[in-house]
């Protein structure tokens, strides 16, 4: 397993008033899986997958991605093991606005210590024409593959996306699910948190939450679709 999670438990606050955000969760994920975590608004997906990839830290639990535990590491090993081990996009995009698409994937090429070339990446995802344009300048869509195309530069085998298709049209977010889906054909662990239950169906496997807790660990109900047949 690349991702295993034991026992592990997130609160905020303190005494009274502490909150557990996850309760003893347990999850496992093997290379080449893509994995969609299901649940509504405040069930803990977003913290689950910053825990997983180290942008929060369990309060109790062990977490061990690619290989290293990082339950009490320091925040020197988290940012190493955030640079080697974990590449992550968000919903929001989170481009530079002052760097054009080709230097936004340099970034995250420099940040990884990665020997990827910029541009053969973005030709990767449909975007080779597109290198000296802004974010500014691009659609909603070639943000989020600009996005995807820094995340894959990185080279890094775990790759952890927070509701990517939340900002596009349907027909722009199957672009992006197709590209996800061959990441982990390619042999990366992908791990997708959403609240669209029909998104789910693409997946190898489904996890649902509810109140912090895991309640479903499974194949998607039904079997496994094509992205062409999903609809939203």
């Amino acid at each position: 397993m690349i991702i295993e999670l034991k026992d592990v438990t997130k609160r905020y606050g303190t005494g009274t008033v502490s909150v557990a955000a996850l309760h003893e969760v347990e999850l496992f994920v093997a290379p080449g899986e893509f994995v969609v975590v299901l649940g509504p608004s405040g069930s803990g997906k977003t913290t689950l997958l910053n825990v997983v990839g180290a942008l929060d830290t369990a309060t109790e639990g062990t977490v061990r991605v690619n290989g290293i535990d990082i339950s009490d590491a320091s925040r020197k090993e988290l940012f190493d093991f955030r640079r080697s081990s974990v590449s992550f996009i968000f919903q929001a995009f989170n481009l530079f606005p002052g760097l054009t698409a080709e230097e936004n994937v340099q970034f995250g090429v420099d940040a990884a210590g990665s020997d990827r070339d910029p541009g053969e990446v973005l030709e990767s995802v449909g975007l080779g024409d597109k290198l000296d344009r802004f974010p500014h300048e691009l659609s909603g869509g070639e943000q989020q593959r600009v996005a995807i195309a820094r995340a894959l530069a990185t080279g890094n085998p775990v790759m952890l996306a927070d509701e990517p298709t939340g900002e596009l049209d349907f027909q722009t977010g199957v672009q992006i699910l197709e590209l996800l889906q061959q990441q982990a054909g390619d042999g990366r662990a992908v791990l997708v948190v959403t609240h669209n239950r029909e998104i789910s169906r693409i997946a190898d496997r489904v996890v649902e939450l509810s109140s912090g807790r895991i309640v479903g660990d499974g194949p998607p109900q039904g079997g496994k679709a094509d992205v062409a047949d999903l609809h939203w």
